[in-house]
């Protein structure tokens, strides 16, 4: 079984500095390390470039474009949810999601290693 991360409020951008710039301390591993968890799965890459390419997207579409079902796509989206990729608005029966490009944008910013 993977080792569990710590629980942090990941709904912002991460923040810290490049990678390169200095050696990282252990808060700012584990930051990016939830986020990295969080998209280290291929059908939520998948999921992230489909609502990337769009300005937003339901999960009774996203379901049938993966192969999955909704219940399990939801639950991908919650993961992308919690570390700040994705936010979701309800309309009836229907969820709505759309990316977050600046958390992404964040996360790409600290893995430069041509940052300094």
């Amino acid at each position: 079984m993977p080792k569990a991360l710590p629980v942090i409020d990941a709904t912002a951008p991460v923040c810290c500095a490049p990678v390169a710039a200095a050696p990282m301390g252990e808060d700012a591993a584990i930051e990016v390390a939830v986020r990295l968890k969080a998209l280290a799965d291929p059908v939520r890459l998948r999921l992230m470039s489909m609502l990337l390419a769009a300005d937003e997207v339901c999960t009774c579409d996203l379901a049938p474009a993966v192969g999955l079902t909704e219940a399990t796509v939801s639950h991908h989206l919650g993961q992308l949810r919690k570390a700040g990729f994705v936010s979701g608005e309800r309309r009836g029966m229907n969820v709505f999601y759309r990316a977050h490009r600046e958390a992404l944008g964040a996360v790409v910013r600290v893995l430069d290693p041509d940052c300094c």
